[in-house]
């Protein structure tokens, strides 16, 4: 026996259908806890650049276990998402190193140099997404210390 693309676009609708019903008829028997309110991830102010002619740039770094990247700077600002494990950052002008976790986010502003960047763990990988906001055609990531606002 064959199935037509018709007789299995209708199964997969039958099927939604059922599963629908059942999840409406569980619903019905247990009322809906109230959600929680959560705070936000993660709130900065932002520079007062103009973004026109500006993209953003999204990135993955992954640090191995017990890496330790190089000081270097940004042609623009960065926003950094811990996707995983835990790194230790510091960025000129914000006092100390910190350890951010998974789920957290730190920031990177115009000018500044990220002075330390390293895994936490000697033993566990970690992994960052980096929003990169930058003017069109910029390189990105240089190394080194940036030179005049916000850099060492």
């Amino acid at each position: 026996m064959t199935m037509t693309r018709r007789d299995a676009v209708a199964s997969l609708a039958l099927f939604a259908e059922l599963i629908a019903s059942r999840t409406a008829d569980a619903q019905s028997q247990t009322p809906p806890a109230p959600a929680a309110a959560r705070p936000p991830v993660f709130k900065h102010d932002l520079p007062n650049v103009n973004l026109d002619g500006w993209e953003v740039t999204v990135s993955w770094v992954d640090y191995a276990p017990g890496r330790v990247g190089p000081a270097h700077h940004h042609a623009g600002f960065v926003l950094a998402y811990v996707l995983e494990g835990s790194v230790i950052t510091k960025v000129s002008g914000q006092g100390e190193e910190k350890v951010y976790s998974t789920g957290q986010m730190f920031y990177e502003q115009p000018g500044a140099t990220h002075e330390v960047s390293k895994n936490a763990s000697q033993t566990q990988p970690a992994k960052l997404l980096a929003m990169i906001f930058a003017p069109k055609g910029a390189t990105l990531t240089m190394p080194g210390p940036a030179q005049g606002r916000g850099g060492v």
